[in-house]
């Protein structure tokens, strides 16, 4: 299988139980991405139609909805639906739950008709294939990562959900499974074969996000504190600014 390309120095990672079917042993010369939008960018945890307009005009492949009410960006299906509509045709809208059951996941669905659902939960590989089932739409699993041993999580997933998303792992005592303005060591990504398809999550803001590109080079990214005034309050400013900083990292790339 093809496997990820690696920035700067060759690293090599060892890992504790090995996945030959998901991690390469080597790694080859970094190869940049061609040009801005070669990856995915989601901005999660939209609320308002300003903070969604920026998201679009940004270039923002994917905008994320949360339903979890212990998170400051929680909203309604109600008023994700209405966001929904103005983002329809633009960007692909990202239903994201945290261990949701069937009645409520019908309601979202309902209301919003998403294009993906985000399990951000305990959720295993049969409940992901249930919801897959359930609705026809693809899933994008999610799951903390602190150190290697943590991607071995990921290997009865592969197959299953459509997309991984890696976050950071919560700090102690917080109740947000994601969303913590946390990092990890993006270098642990690098030995991920090419073909597993994810979103790099967490602690990403314009500052960091030239370092996250670089190391980890990504499908797909995914922000939500790093765009934000106040927990839960995006600032269009900074959305602008995380953009103008992709944009900056992905010509340093390509020069």
């Amino acid at each position: 299988m093809m496997q990820r390309p690696l920035a700067g120095p060759l690293l090599t990672i060892r890992y504790s139980h090995s996945i030959p079917s998901l991690f390469s042993s080597t790694s080859p010369p970094f190869r940049a991405n061609p040009a801005f939008m070669a990856f995915d960018i989601k901005i999660c945890g939209l609320k308002t139609d300003e903070a969604l307009g920026a998201a679009l005009s940004g270039g923002a492949s994917h905008v994320g909805f949360i339903f979890f009410g212990k998170s400051p960006r929680n909203v309604s299906p109600e008023q994700a639906g209405r966001l929904r509509e103005a983002a329809r045709g633009k960007a692909k809208a990202v239903a994201v739950t945290v261990d949701a059951d069937d009645a409520f996941l019908d309601e979202i669905v309902a209301k919003i008709a998403p294009d993906m659902i985000q399990l951000h939960g305990k959720e295993t590989p049969a409940r992901v294939a249930e919801v897959k089932g359930r609705y026809g739409l693809p899933v994008m699993k999610a799951f903390s990562i602190r150190e290697a041993g943590d991607l071995e999580a990921i290997a009865p997933y592969v197959g299953v959900a459509d997309r991984l998303l890696f976050d950071a792992k919560p700090p102690a005592g917080s109740e947000l499974p994601g969303g913590n303005g946390v990092s990890f060591d993006w270098r642990l990504l690098a030995a991920l074969d090419a073909s597993v398809d994810y979103m790099l999550s967490g602690g990403l803001n314009a500052a960091n996000i030239g370092d996250a590109l670089r190391l980890a080079n990504p499908p797909g990214i995914d922000i939500s504190s790093g765009v934000e005034s106040a927990p839960g309050v995006k600032d269009a400013a900074l959305i602008e600014n995380f953009f103008r900083a992709v944009r900056a990292a992905s010509d340093r790339s390509a020069a």
